[in-house]
């Protein structure tokens, strides 16, 4: 009877035992199952960031050849312009000049042939042909005055197309520049979401303070002065709106 009861206790033993190690083994691969499914969440995540990079960087690439043709054909464009203008004084000047000598012309050969007609006013013939003289001088100086006005516009026109270009590059700079920014704090903000440790986060919270004070500065390069207070009324409390130094249709003006 007490070998029964031995074999009895052994048997309980021994079920007791194989149930604590199906725990243990239990256990350990619902850890490892764990770990493997945070693995491959940290490699699906990282495969998302690079992903959205790459796609950011085709973009901004994709629109910085668009704004470079844009600007070619811009600067193509006022340039034709420019020849055009150019073009259009001097025919006008030539045509005017012609204009004017051909009726000095007929004047001359008109007084002529009444004095042929008439030999008693031959002074009189003098002072025509003098008159003829002085009006192809008159009609030489305004030609040299067409030709100095049309070269005087030229440069004027050059010189305005060469500073609006140089404004809009700046622009495009500026708002590349902000762009960029914009794109490195929203990808720093989805890496803060996911920070798992706080040197981590406190890094990446410093690189975002970073980013908006680099945004501060592009906004300050343009207008003096950033944002302005809440209600649009001016942060020194009442006074006179400061005047607008921004370029027309810059797209980081604090004035908008």
């Amino acid at each position: 009877m007490s070998e029964q009861k031995e074999s009895s206790v052994l048997f309980s033993l021994k079920e007791l035992m194989n149930l604590e190690e199906d725990r243990i083994k239990t256990e350990e691969a619902q850890k490892a199952a764990a770990a493997a499914a945070a693995e491959k969440a940290r490699i699906e995540a990282e495969r998302a960031a690079r992903e959205a990079e790459e796609l950011r960087i085709r973009t901004e690439e994709e629109r910085r050849r668009n704004e470079e043709r844009r600007a070619r054909e811009e600067a193509a464009r006022l340039e034709a312009i420019r020849q055009a203008e150019i073009e259009k004084a001097r025919v006008e000047a030539e045509q005017k000049a012609r204009l004017e000598a051909m009726a000095a012309q007929q004047h001359h050969e008109r007084s002529l042939a009444a004095l042929q007609q008439d030999e008693s006013k031959k002074k009189l013939r003098k002072l025509l042909i003098g008159g003829a003289i002085a009006s192809v001088l008159v009609i030489g100086g305004v030609t040299i005055a067409a030709v100095k006005s049309a070269q005087e516009n030229e440069a004027r026109i050059a010189a305005e197309a060469a500073r609006a270009r140089e404004l809009e590059e700046a622009n495009k700079r500026l708002e590349a520049q902000f762009k960029e920014s914009e794109g490195k704090m929203a990808a720093l903000r989805d890496q803060l979401a996911s920070a798992k440790d706080e040197a981590t986060r406190l890094s990446l919270q410093k690189q975002l303070e970073q980013e908006q004070q680099k945004q501060d500065q592009l906004r300050s390069s343009r207008g003096g002065g950033g944002r302005p207070a809440a209600g649009g009324a001016p942060a020194s409390g009442g006074g006179a709106k400061a005047p607008c130094n921004c370029a027309p249709g810059d797209p980081l003006c604090s004035c908008l």
